[in-house]
């Protein structure tokens, strides 16, 4: 396993945030299993968690004009590092003025132990979350988080509780990997809690 310390790198004109490789998932599908990095990025797998300071020092490397968001994502569940990402999103907003997302697992809640939506309020603009699929059981299987049964509806609850302090919400699922009728129950699910739903294609 190579190791770096890409704490931001490129996703076509968004620049991505790379703080934690921690995550309290082992999803079968996870792009981790078989790369070390993106396509346009050095290795993922940090060296040590970046802090604050680190990551602001780092983020003066980059034209922040060329991009038209920053995505806390990275090669680890991102509330996993919520201190230093509510800080460094904070800077961002506050210094360039763009559109901040998180693309999480929804488990931050039980990674805290406590509600972090609140903080979310005026610093985060969208959170996208990984809902993989309608059922609760199957969600365990595929997703395999170390919280157990409880997985599901945490990550329901966080969803529509963010949706209280984030103008957009987004519950995902992934195309050709559920059918019709599953993403049905996903979008009923959605609206039933007050959040968007997409379906995003499948990255190889």
């Amino acid at each position: 396993m190579n190791k770096a310390m890409t704490i931001f790198y490129e996703v076509h004109d968004n620049l991505y945030v790379n703080l934690t490789n921690k995550c309290p998932c082992s999803c079968t599908f996870c792009l981790r299993q078989n790369r070390d990095h993106m396509e346009k990025s050095d290795p993922l797998w940090l060296e040590h968690e970046p802090s604050y300071e680190e990551a602001v020092n780092e983020l003066e490397k980059f034209d922040m004009d060329k991009y038209r968001e920053v995505v806390f994502c990275g090669f680890g569940e991102p509330t996993e590092a919520f201190d230093v990402l509510k800080k460094l999103a904070a800077y961002i907003k506050e210094k360039f003025n763009k559109p901040i997302r998180i693309n999480t697992n929804g488990l931050g809640n039980l990674i805290n132990k406590r509600d972090i939506t609140p903080e979310l309020e005026g610093v985060v603009d969208t959170v996208s979350i990984s809902l993989n699929t309608p059922n609760a059981e199957e969600y365990n299987k595929i997703v395999r988080p170390v919280f157990g049964e409880k997985s599901f509806d945490a990550m329901l609850d966080f969803a529509k509780k963010a949706a209280k302090y984030v103008p957009n919400v987004v519950l995902t699922t992934v195309d050709t990997t559920i059918t019709k009728e599953e993403e049905n129950e996903c979008r009923s699910i959605c609206e039933k809690i007050g959040v968007k739903y997409r379906i995003r294609a499948w990255e190889a």
